[in-house]
C-alpha cells in the first residue's frame, strides 16, 4: 500500500427536455419528473405473453393489459410516442414447455414470423429469466424479424412497489432502441467533441469461452456515435477466426461508421477520430499498433478525398480501457470516502503508479454500490488530437482535457441515470459483443453434454452459420443491442 496524488472531478450536469436539468450526487440522479431530451416515436408496437408449465403466474390477461396501458401513459409522459399500441386483448400467448428446447424455438419462429413487418417494437413478457429462451428471442427478432424488442420478468412488470422506477428503466432502453437520446451534457463538458467535428469509436472482441465448441468463432464489434450529443450509438460487427484479439474486418467496419457519420452530417467527414479499445493486454498494444490502425488508416483513404488525408486528415486517437486489473484506491481520509467508504465518483489518478514512460490514467466515476470500487486503467497508444490543441481553463494539459472528457463521457450511458465505471463507447462495444454471443449461443453454449465438447486453442475458420449472421436494414443503423 501506497500513498499517491489524486483530485475529484465534478460531475457534469445532466440535460433533459424542455431544458430542465439535474447535478448528479453520489453518482447519480432520478429521472423522475423527466423528459427524454429527444423523445422517440415507438411506431406500431404490442406484447406476447409467455407462459410456462413449470410455474403458474400470479396475474391474469385483463391485469396484464391494464397494467400494460399504464406503461404506455408512462411513455407518453416521458414523451415518447407510444401511440401506435396495437391492443389485442387477449395478447398473443406462448406456452413455454419445460424441457422442450426444439419445440419453444418453433413455437417463438412461428409467433415471429407472423409479428414481421407489422410491429416495430415487441414487449415480451417472460415467466422467468431463462437464458436459452432469451437467446431465441433475440437472435430471430435481430436477425429475421427486423423488430426490437424488450424481454421483461412478469413478476416485476407487475409488481405496484416501486413501478414507475422499474418502467422508467424499461423507458430508458426503448428511447434508444427507437433512436431517441436519453440525456444530455453542456457542450462545454464534451470539449473536442463538443464541435461537431469528432467521431468518437467503441471497439471490443469476445472470444468462446471453456466448453465452447471447438469451431467456435470470435465476434467483434464496433460502435461509433453519430453527432456531438454522444446519444446514440450504431453498431457493426463481424465473425471471425477464434481467439484472435485483432480485429480482421476493422476497414469495413470503420468505413462504415464514416459513411454513417456522413448521412447525419450533411455529407461531411469528421476531422477527429477517437477510439476507446476494449478488452486489450498490456502485452498487445504494440501488435495493435502494427495491425489494427492500419486498417483504420486504409478504411480513412477510402472515405476522405486526396486532399483532407494529405494534411493528415483525420487526426486519430487511441485508448485502451482496462477493467481487468489489481490496482484498487482507498481515500486516505474518513472525510474523503464515499458512503460506501470508497474513494468519491470522479476519483481521477494520474500519478504514483503509472507507467512511466507511457501516458496513461486511473478513473473512478461510479458510485460502487457494494464493495471495492474497480477503477477503470485508460492507456493512450497514440495521440494526434489532445497534445496538438490549445487547452482552454481549467484545462492546464492534453491530460487534463482528455481525463475530463473520459470523466463527463462515463455520465451520457443512455441504459442508466448513474455514472458508469467504463467509457460508453467501450462499454457499448461490450454489449454489442454480449448479444453476439446470444445470435452464436449454438456455438459458445452448445446443448451436448459436457463430455463430448472440444476446445481448441488454435484458430480456426468462422462456421457457415456464424458467417451468414445479419441485421435487416430496418435496424441496422439503431442500437438493437442495448
Amino acid at each position: 500500500m501506497i500513498t499517491v496524488a489524486a483530485r475529484v472531478l465534478p460531475p457534469p450536469r445532466i440535460n433533459y427536455k424542455d431544458k430542465r436539468s439535474v447535478v448528479p450526487r453520489f453518482g447519480s440522479w432520478n429521472l423522475a419528473e423527466q423528459r427524454f431530451h429527444t423523445p422517440a416515436n415507438m411506431g406500431p408496437w404490442t406484447y406476447i405473453w409467455f407462459t410456462s408449465d413449470r410455474s403458474r403466474e400470479r396475474f391474469n390477461v385483463n391485469e396484464l393489459f391494464n397494467t400494460m396501458k399504464g406503461f404506455q401513459n408512462f411513455l407518453h409522459h416521458s414523451g415518447i410516442n407510444a401511440g401506435g399500441f396495437i391492443e389485442t386483448p387477449p395478447p398473443p400467448t406462448i406456452n413455454l414447455m419445460d424441457g422442450q428446447t426444439e419445440v419453444n424455438d418453433r413455437l417463438i419462429k412461428d409467433m415471429f414470423q407472423r409479428m414481421q413487418n407489422k410491429v416495430r417494437f415487441l414487449i415480451c413478457v417472460m415467466p422467468f429469466h431463462d437464458v436459452g429462451i432469451y437467446n431465441t428471442i433475440k437472435t430471430l427478432a435481430d436477425t429475421k424479424g427486423g423488430f426490437s424488442t424488450l424481454c421483461t420478468i412478469g413478476q416485476k412488470f407487475m409488481k405496484v412497489q416501486r413501478q414507475e422506477q422499474y418502467f422508467g428503466n424499461l423507458a430508458l432502453k426503448i428511447n434508444l432502441k427507437a433512436g431517441g437520446i436519453n440525456h444530455t451534457l453542456d457542450p462545454a463538458k464534451l470539449g473536442i467533441v463538443s464541435q461537431g467535428k469528432t467521431m468518437v469509436v467503441g471497439i471490443d472482441v469476445t472470444h468462446p469461452s471453456p466448453g465452447s465448441k471447438g469451431t467456435a468463432p470470435s465476434a467483434a464489434g464496433v460502435v461509433a456515435s453519430v453527432d456531438a450529443l454522444l446519444g446514440q450509438w450504431p453498431a457493426t460487427f463481424s465473425i471471425q477466426e477464434s481467439r484472435k484479439e485483432m480485429v480482421t474486418a476493422l476497414e469495413s467496419m470503420i468505413l462504415s461508421r464514416l459513411r454513417l457519420w456522413q448521412k447525419h452530417n450533411k455529407q461531411q467527414l469528421p476531422e477527429n477520430i477517437i477510439v476507446y479499445r476494449d478488452g486489450v493486454s498490456e502485452g498487445q498494444y504494440q501488435i495493435l499498433l502494427d495491425q489494427e490502425l492500419p486498417l483504420i488508416r486504409n478504411a480513412c483513404r477510402q472515405a476522405y478525398p486526396a486532399t483532407a488525408t494529405k494534411q493528415n486528415i483525420p487526426k486519430i486517437s487511441i485508448i485502451v480501457c482496462g477493467k481487468r486489473h489489481h490496482t484498487r484506491f482507498y481515500p486516505a481520509t474518513e472525510g474523503d470516502a464515499s458512503r460506501s467508504a470508497n474513494c468519491q465518483p470522479g476519483t481521477v489518478v494520474d500519478r504514483g503508479v503509472n507507467d512511466v514512460r507511457g501516458w496513461d490514467f486511473f478513473i473512478q466515476p461510479h458510485e460502487c454500490l457494494q464493495g471495492t470500487a474497480r477503477p477503470c486503467h485508460y492507456y493512450v497508444i497514440l495521440d494526434e488530437i489532445f497534445r496538438g490543441r490549445h487547452n482552454k481553463p481549467p484545462h492546464q494539459n492534453a491530460a487534463d482535457a482528455l481525463e475530463d472528457l473520459t470523466h463527463n463521457m462515463c455520465h451520457l450511458f443512455g441504459r442508466a441515470t448513474k455514472a458508469v465505471s467504463l467509457c460508453p463507447p467501450a462499454y457499448n462495444a461490450d454489449l454489442l459483443c454480449t448479444r453476439l454471443r446470444c445470435y452464436l449461443s449454438a456455438e459458445f453454449d452448445p446443448s451436448e453434454s459436457l463430455a463430448t465438447q472440444s476446445v481448441t486453442s488454435g484458430a480456426s475458420a468462422p462456421s457457415s452459420t456464424a458467417s451468414d449472421l445479419a441485421i435487416p436494414n430496418s435496424l441496422k443503423d439503431t442500437m438493437f443491442y442495448i
